[in-house]
Formats: C-alpha cells, structure tokens, sequence
C-alpha cells in the first residue's frame, strides 16, 4: 500500500493493524514515481494534488482500490469503475474546519483586518473605524446548503447573522435560515455570500460578471469550494470596481503541485481580499479525522468486500464472513446471465451458497458470495475466466 501527500500517520497504523505494509510520501509523486508505486501496491492513497490518470489504472493490474483522503475524488479517472476499481473519500470529516475558517473569513472582511494588518507590517498606523462592521445583524447567503452550508449556517446565526440560502436540492433548514428560491434571490439580498458547491459541469463559473453585478453594492464573496466556480478575472474587475466590497478565495483553478511552487492569480495584490492556499480543510483534527475515514474504508473493502461508502461503485456490503466459509468477490459486466453461469459452476462442484448480495450500476455488476470453504482452485479459475469478469478475488 502506498500513501502519498503527507497523508496523516493514523491512516498508516490504522492499514498496518491489517496487515498492509505501508509506503508513505510526504511529497505528490513524480509520473515515473507514481507508475512504479502503482504498480506494486494494492491500495493507494492520494490526497488533492496526485493525478490517477486512466492509463495509469490499466498499466496496475494489481490495484484493488483508490483512497482519496480528502473531499473530492475528481484527480482520479473515472474509468476506474468499469475497470473494478472502487474509490473512497471523505466527503464529510472537514466541514466543521471549512464552516469556521469561512467565518472567520466573514469577521475579517467585514472589519477589514487584513489590511489593518498589513499596514502595521509596513510601519503605518490606521486607527479608523471606516469601512469596518460588526457582522451581528447583517445577511449571509450560502450557495449550496450541504455539510458544509448547514454549518455555517448554525455558526452564523449564533452570531446574530440572518442567513438565506439557495440549494439545487430541497433541504431542510437548520435554526431560522431561509431558502430562496434561486441563487440569484440569495445574491441580491446578502451582505456575504459563500459558495459551498461540488466541481461539476454546471458549477464550473457559476459566479461570473452577471452573477456578481446581481450581489449588493459592496457585498463580499467568499469561496472555499472549488477553484473553477468563480470567474476570477470577473471578480478582479468587480472589486477594482468597488462593487464588490471583499473577498476570501481559497481554492484556484490552477494550483501549484508542491510547497514552494509559484503561483499567480487576477486577485493578487488586491488590498481587500483573503488568499489562503487550499486549506480550508487543513487543520490536525479535519486531517486525522479523514485518515481514519478512508482507511477504515479501504480496510473494511479489503477483508469485507463492502463497498456501500464508494463514489463511483454498485454499493454491496455483508456481515462478516463466517467461520468456514469463503467470500468471493466478484466484479462483472452488467449483462444478463452472469449470476446464473456463477451458481451453475458451484452447484456443478457441490459448493453450497450461504449468502449473496449483487447491485449494479449501467454498466457494472459486483456481487458478493459467501459459499462453503472448499479446495478446488479450478472453482475460482473458472469464476475468473467468465467471458464477462473484470476482476474477482476472495476477501481477507
């Protein structure tokens, strides 16, 4: 097994109790690197910045699964499924580390802190109180009501903010906040926006020059979701404008693969905007909270065969296998008569079925099969060279 990106310790001890050998890197690996790595690994995990291309999953027969140790699972092809490969994230165990930096964002526009800061660092002092308010009393709208959005909500309001909110989804709103019915209601009545939306085709510039002329004069915007939902060079020209009053952007389109790397962005050198380098999620608690998460999962696919928390895979979980019996694990094309061909070849050897469960995506089927222990390797060569078989292997 192979971890990369300075993956928190916990995953490592948490795999290594299974029985894994781990290799960590603290760094994202060169291609060369990477291909050789994936080749000999089982498992990999990667955080944001390793790229799993569609090549590199055909040329590593041997890997079983992908643990994204972060929120999104977009670095890794999406040809994963139909070569068998399920991948795990953690969509959940950052939002509380999100939510309060975003509302520390919000405190520190509305009082303009960081140009407080900055000009004491260069020897000017600016006691004023222009351009800077209290949050207590003003609106905040949140685009995308998730985790993420539904916490900040609850912080927000135990600020005094009135918070609106606009979600593609019908969602249930937490404490006195209100749904909209679009974004651009949620855009005309806040005094803050903050986008929490995923990175999807319909997302990609959802906040453009139209879209930020809709927000108040002198609102603020701040996004911690994904780099290419906002314009920047929109939003550049709206706060030279003065019609946006702020912004907190922690998430780019291009970002820099390394520590260290240059980097460059339309918002640089703006007095009244917040950049932060993607670490919304990056604090010790968020960062072992994934670790454990994904390397729960991943351990959990490997003796188990469960599937039911992948992004990408027809979720199947069992109890535990019982004693004396094997657990095959079994990924096919989803056309019919597979299942059949299957209970044929182990009825024919006299190999009894305790339990079975089989979902399926459009194109993939994996089922999982606790049968009777039994000797005969020709079973598991016949299951295997089943015309329609991506891969199989038995659990543990």
């Amino acid at each position: 097994m192979a971890l990369f990106e300075a993956v928190h310790p916990v995953a490592a001890s948490i795999l290594q109790e299974h029985g894994f050998r781990v290799d960590s890197l603290k760094h994202s690996p060169s291609a060369q690197e990477l291909v050789e790595l994936a080749k000999s690994s089982t498992l990999i995990g990667v955080r944001s910045k390793t790229k799993i291309t569609a090549q590199l999953l055909r040329d590593s027969p041997a890997l079983a699964a992908i643990g994204c140790f972060c929120i999104g699972t977009d670095q890794v092809d999406a040809s994963a499924a139909a070569l068998g490969i399920p991948i795990f994230n953690a969509p959940f165990s950052n939002t509380r580390s999100v939510a309060e930096m975003t509302l520390a964002e919000i405190i520190c526009l509305s009082r303009a802190l960081f140009q407080k800061s900055s000009q004491l660092h260069v020897g000017r002092w600016d006691k004023s109180s222009k351009n800077s308010r209290e949050v207590r009393g003003r609106t905040l709208g949140i685009i995308g009501y998730g985790h993420i959005g539904s916490q900040l909500s609850v912080l927000a309001e135990s600020l005094g903010m009135r918070v609106v909110f606009f979600d593609t989804a019908r969602k249930l709103a937490l404490g006195n906040a209100h749904s909209l019915a679009n974004m651009d209601a949620v855009l005309a009545a806040s005094d803050f926006v903050s986008l929490h939306v995923p990175d999807m085709a319909t997302t990609r510039n959802l906040i453009g020059a139209a879209q930020l002329q809709n927000m108040k004069p002198g609102a603020m915007l701040v996004n911690n979701s994904r780099g290419k939902v906002v314009d920047l060079v929109a939003l550049a020209a709206s706060l030279k404008s003065g019609h946006v009053g702020g912004a907190a952007v922690d998430v780019f389109p291009e970002e820099p693969a390394e520590n260290g790397d240059g980097f460059s962005t339309p918002l640089a050198g703006l007095a009244n905007v917040i950049l932060t380098p993607h670490i919304g999620g990056s604090t010790e608690e968020a960062q072992e909270a994934i670790a454990i998460d994904v390397a729960e999962k991943l351990a959990r696919f490997w003796t188990q065969g469960c599937t039911a928390t992948s992004v990408n895979f027809p979720a199947v979980d069992l109890p535990n296998v019982r004693s004396g019996q094997v657990r095959i694990l079994h990924v096919h094309q989803n056309v019919p008569g597979v299942l059949s061909k299957m209970h044929t070849l182990l009825a024919n050897a006299g190999v009894n079925i305790n339990a079975e469960h089989l979902q399926s995506d459009q194109n993939t089927s994996y089922v999982i099969l606790d049968v009777d222990a039994f000797q005969d390797a020709n079973i598991m060569n016949a299951l295997r060279t089943l015309p329609e078989t991506i891969r199989m292997r038995v659990a543990g």
